[in-house]
């Protein structure tokens, strides 16, 4: 046999006992659930201008590269061709309806406090009624500006099959097409209605997504594939929805790569602030999240069901008991909620300096209309509105859950080693030895000793007695998930911290008391000071004049005596570094793009396909 021979021979006999040991490994041997390293050719630097950032919200999304100055900020909403000619028009609400009776009880509670509180010269506001203003708005008639207001429906004439952001909000309400929000209240927008299932929602943010890439990013989608994402999720998530996110971005649109990081983390990055309670005001939810060193602390979590939109069909309310003048105006109008959305933007502020009744002017311009100008003279009217953020019941906010918390996840059929896994395999051992130590420390009342030593059998399986109540508390820990330091709080501690948050879930708290509450959440005194100290407001939901001074002061008032003493100054942020709140949580997404420690966090397309949400529980920077 030649030389060359024997190594061809040689190299055969090395393949089949490399096949030998792949079979073995399929067979009997554990792999591990996710790759312990990234393969080396993906430890190059990764270039910031190939990261596309996307912040979805429930009426704007803001998308692009790591590197962009600002994002593209467009209407988050589509317009859906009708499939066929007769099929009824449909269309998702953007300003709901409300319940009457109990907007007029928060009124009065609204009222009573514009009343209570002194103007800065000492001297209190003068009250004034409405009725004041309604006889004079009766009479007034707009004034023709001009003929035609020079704006046009989008043109629909060559039947495109879906039109995304402000060409959907200017469809016209003849034409055949249905309109959706694929996101409402912070979540995917999934209800009975035509277009309401997850897919269809799915399949809407898909076609918005891609359309803005590809329009104004200027990126085609089948360059994609050289392109990462971060996304930015509320910080009380729905997991399964997260899930058909990540599934969505990296299978069916073809990114690379993906981290998933929550919005208020991303809110401190981009306002370089390392602690804060992060309040972001949306258009229809507000949420609240203290966040230490790039961590939400879990219990501190709420999320709150209202938010600018409502403040907005608020101010209709009252602007209509004001005799409002432009009396055609109708909620179910897209225009005309976008009308209304401006003047509250321009005429609504929180300064109680501002008082008695004053004249302002409007325009309006309607597709295929004359521009018009009216006259309207206002009172209280600009002040109760956004007042209605810390009295929500002004909101008459009807059917809708009013305040959620984070809960423990309901498991995944795709993640068999979650904390369902754990609570399930943790020994009956670990358990009865650690309320043992923790019975041991605590004194002992007459006759404790020797309770259980007459008894047989395994004290953990036996309800009564201090140790059952000891098991029960675990439980209770564990269902509340909490994570780091938190776990290593006495149980009967994690217990009232459990009973104070639940008895808060469904209720209507304003947004001064929700900060207190979220705040009061936190483990110790000390993330507890650095809270009040820093307390960041994001998003556009207050972007009110003296709205900083307003929240300090009604903070300052309600917060507890024990920390009036202890806190230095109460200091709420709403501009930081000069910045638009809108984008500050889509800026500390890009922040987050070039951190070293984000190499850890991308999960990467073929390990997404072999994986699925496992690599979420094993890279997300949050617990899971």
């Amino acid at each position: 046999m030649t030389q060359a021979e024997r190594e061809q021979e040689n190299g055969k006999e090395k393949e089949k006992e490399r096949e030998k040991e792949k079979e073995k490994e399929q067979r009997g041997v554990k792999r591990p659930i996710a790759p312990p390293v990234i393969p080396e050719p993906l430890q190059e630097q990764i270039q910031s201008n190939f990261i596309v950032v996307l912040h979805p919200g429930s009426k704007t999304l803001r998308i692009g590269r790591a590197t962009d100055t600002l994002p593209a900020t467009v209407p988050h909403v589509i317009a859906r061709r009708h499939k066929q000619t007769c099929q009824p028009r449909y269309e998702d609400a953007w300003l709901k309806p409300e319940s009457n009776e109990q907007r007029q009880n928060g009124l009065k509670m609204v009222d009573q406090a514009i009343w209570s509180k002194k103007m800065s010269n000492g001297v209190r506001r003068t009250p004034v009624s409405a009725e004041q203003a309604r006889s004079y708005n009766r009479l007034i008639r707009p004034a023709g500006l001009d003929t035609s207001s020079r704006m046009k429906w989008t043109n629909t004439a060559h039947h495109p099959e879906h039109l995304v952001g402000e060409e959907a909000l200017y469809v016209n309400p003849t034409d055949c097409y249905n309109v959706h929000w694929p996101i409402s209240r912070g979540q995917l927008n999934v209800h009975g209605g035509a277009g309401g299932s997850l897919t269809a929602v799915l399949a809407d943010l898909e076609a918005i997504w891609s359309h803005v890439i590809q329009k104004q990013l200027e990126i085609p989608l089948k360059d994609l594939k050289y392109y990462r994402c971060i996304l930015l999720v509320p910080d009380i998530y729905n997991r399964h929805h997260v899930k058909e996110l990540v599934n969505m971005l990296l299978l069916d649109m073809g990114f690379s790569a993906i981290v998933v990081h929550q919005e208020s983390v991303c809110a401190t990055f981009g306002s370089g602030l390392s602690s804060a309670c992060v309040v972001d005001v949306g258009d229809q939810k507000t949420s609240l999240c203290c966040v230490e060193d790039g961590v939400s602390h879990r219990n501190s979590r709420l999320c709150l069901a209202y938010g600018g939109a409502d403040v907005t069909r608020c101010f209709f309310w009252l602007l209509q008991r004001a005799g409002f003048p432009y009396r055609e105006c109708q909620l179910s109008n897209r225009v005309d909620c976008i009308l209304l959305q401006q003047l509250k933007e321009t005429f609504c502020h929180l300064d109680q300096d501002i008082s008695g009744l004053q004249d302002h002017e409007f325009r309006t311009r309607f597709p295929e209309s004359p521009a018009l100008l009216y006259q309207i003279r206002l009172g209280d009217e600009k002040l109760q509105a956004p007042m209605a953020l810390f009295y929500p019941t002004t909101f008459g906010i009807v059917g809708q859950k009013m305040t959620t918390l984070q809960h423990r996840s309901q498991g995944d059929p795709e993640d068999p080693h979650d904390e369902h896994y754990l609570l399930g395999t943790q020994s009956k051992q670990d358990q009865s030895s650690k309320a043992s130590a923790e019975r041991k420390s605590l004194p002992k009342p007459p006759g404790f000793e020797g309770e259980f030593s007459s008894q047989g059998g395994d004290p953990s399986e036996r309800g009564g007695g201090a140790h059952g109540q000891d098991v029960e508390l675990g439980h209770s820990q564990n269902d509340c998930l909490m994570g780091g330091a938190e776990m290593e709080e006495p149980p009967s501690a994690l217990l009232s911290r459990k009973t104070a948050m639940t008895q808060f879930e469904g209720k209507a708290l304003g947004l001064d008391k929700a900060i207190l509450h979220s705040i009061d959440c936190c483990a110790s005194d000390e993330t507890k000071r650095k809270m009040y100290s820093s307390i960041l407001v994001v998003g556009g939901g207050l972007l009110f004049h003296r709205a900083q001074e307003f929240l300090q002061h009604r903070i300052l008032n309600k917060m507890p005596p024990s920390f009036r003493r202890v806190v230095e100054s109460v200091e709420v942020i709403t501009r930081p570094k000069d910045m638009d709140p809108r984008l500050i949580s889509w800026k500390g997404g890009a922040v987050l793009a070039c951190l070293d420690t984000t190499q850890e966090m991308w999960i990467h397309q073929r390990e997404w396909q072999r994986f699925g949400v496992r690599m979420l529980r094993e890279r997300a920077a949050f617990v899971w």
